[in-house]
């Protein structure tokens, strides 16, 4: 009894580890090193936390004199 107990507990873990919801990814950016603008908010309907974490990326964009720094943290 306690082996079916167990093995239940276990693939009930496993169902709920790839569970997938909606996902938050805030953005923020800095202009040539101020502070600028709004935070950017995403929702990835429906994704896993790894897929939503795989799009909601950090990245600097260098434009001419400008660098561009967009931080992103999934919420």
């Amino acid at each position: 009894m306690k082996k079916v107990v167990l093995f239940v507990a276990v693939i009930s873990a496993f169902s709920f580890a790839s569970c997938k919801k909606d996902q938050t990814c805030t953005c923020t950016s800095t202009y040539n090193g101020v502070a600028g603008g709004t935070a950017d908010v995403t929702t990835f309907p429906k994704a896993t936390k790894a897929a939503a974490r795989a799009n909601c990326l950090s990245s600097t964009k260098v434009d001419g004199t400008v660098t561009t720094i967009r931080t992103c943290e999934l919420k």
